[in-house]
């Protein structure tokens, strides 16, 4: 049973999760030849203040983009 995990940042849709859940169970199934009801994919969201690049936050980083 393939399971994906996929780290992001807060503030997609729950559209978008839905979109993003479909192509990637799609993709791996295909991929991996793996039936589509065997793929698991699970989204862990966090703040912008938790994701750090270069030292500095996402959530600084943004602000500083503004």
């Amino acid at each position: 049973m393939p399971l994906v995990t996929i780290n992001m940042i807060q503030g997609r849709s729950a559209e978008t999760k839905e979109k993003l859940i479909q192509e990637m169970t799609h993709t791996v199934s295909h991929v991996l030849g793996a039936p589509v009801e065997n793929v698991r994919v699970l989204i862990h969201e966090m703040p912008a203040t938790h994701w750090g690049i270069a030292g500095q936050s996402m959530k600084k980083r943004r602000d500083q983009n503004k």
